[in-house]
């Protein structure tokens, strides 16, 4: 088959990241690149070998050679770039959030359902093996769920000094640390049971109602200093908890957090069964912990003879040679390519292993209804 050609929309660390992952794929060809400015997209195309380069998304999608479209934009644009990705007819992979608000996100739902082409949120954390082997596990030998419990926390804006676009909510959104990283605990714990969250009690804190913004914008997770900037008032969350029920009735809680030192990017889950519990850690990603009363606890290693064949198909080297946080990257783009390469043959696609549009608007409507139940103090159902 010929390559797919796919564009590239932005030019951050996600797009980096995109990027990278995308060239370790064969099949897949990155042909153009899009930036705010034909100057920075010049100078993206340069740094990254790519042959075209845009100073506007729309010429960018409405480019001929472009297949496929990948949306690494700021939060303010992912909707916006979206709708006119799914408009014009081509695949599309988003970041997330897939939208600022799910009042966007189900305009973007209906546009997909409606579609011919497919559609993936960059949700990568059900993409790692052992992720996949909880899955697996929890389907094979669990006939019950207690509980769910866990977070995700990070320590990038620990300090009043510390400032990014992210805290804009014009640029971010209404919710930040539940948003951007809240969003991934959901999704991959949904994934893992295969049940949705239909309600949630939330409770958020911002730490620094006040910090401090440098005259010179710096890129994301780099720490800023206090000189040179000026006192900003801040009006989303550093964090908080949140209690979810899940549509069986299983019962969870999850905390997230941007100011907690130390901790880089840790997501992390303990799924608490009738014979068993479950735990993994995104900062420790090639071990799954196994928990038992009447026998003898495990931890089971990212090793392709050790694990399902499900899992083992998501680890590309032995044991003992440690794959991570680009890897499941990579997995998730080989999964949405490998099913736009199996839909362009007109065989069936099953089930799709990937985020798509749709679990993407249910993620965002989980989001607001974390926002409203802090604003209101009551347990809230989330909107189909």
């Amino acid at each position: 088959m010929k390559p797919i050609n796919v564009g590239i929309i932005g030019t951050g660390f996600s797009a980096s990241s995109h990027i990278e992952a995308l060239r370790r794929l064969p099949l897949v060809n990155i042909v153009a690149i899009a930036s705010s400015s034909q100057e920075k997209a010049e100078e993206a195309a340069r740094r990254f070998g790519i042959p075209k380069a845009y100073g506007d998304y729309r010429a960018l999608i409405d480019d001929p050679d472009v297949q496929t479209v990948h949306n690494c934009t700021r939060n303010v644009l992912h909707f916006p770039i979206n709708k006119a990705v799914l408009e014009a007819g081509k695949h599309l992979l988003s970041e997330k959030p897939l939208a600022m608000d799910s009042e966007q996100s189900a305009e973007l739902k209906r546009l997909a359902e409606q579609s011919e082409s497919l559609s993936a949120v960059c949700f990568n954390y059900r993409h790692y093996p052992l992720v996949v082997e909880a899955k697996e596990r929890l389907a094979r030998e669990a006939k019950r769920v207690h509980f769910v419990y866990g977070g995700y926390v990070q320590d990038w804006l620990l300090y009043d000094t510390d400032y990014n676009w992210r805290l804009d909510p014009a640029q971010n959104g209404p919710s930040r640390a539940i948003a951007d990283i809240g969003s991934h605990w959901c999704d991959t714990v949904q994934y893992v049971l295969g049940k949705k969250i239909v309600e949630v009690f939330a409770d958020l804190r911002t730490v620094h109602p006040v910090r401090y913004k440098p005259k010179h914008e710096g890129s994301t997770f780099t720490a800023s200093g206090a000189q040179d900037a000026e006192p900003v008032q801040i009006d989303t969350e550093d964090g908080g908890s949140v209690l979810v029920h899940f549509d069986d009735g299983t019962h969870g809680a999850f905390t997230i957090s941007q100011v907690s030192a130390g901790r880089k990017n840790r997501l992390y889950f303990e799924i608490a069964a009738d014979e068993m519990t479950l735990a993994w850690d995104q900062e420790h990603p090639n071990r799954l912990w196994i928990g038992r009363r009447n026998g003898p606890n495990e931890e089971i290693v990212r090793d392709p003879a050790l694990l399902s064949l499900k899992a083992a198909a998501y680890a590309h080297y032995p044991g003992g040679h440690e794959e991570g946080w680009p890897d499941g990257l990579k997995n998730l783009f080989r999964d949405f390519y490998s099913a736009i390469i199996r839909k362009q043959r007109g065989e069936a696609l099953g089930e799709l292993p990937f985020a798509t549009i749709a679990d993407g608007h249910h993620t965002m409507a989980i989001v607001d209804a974390i926002l409203e139940s802090h604003r209101t103090k009551r347990w809230v159902r989330v909107a189909e």
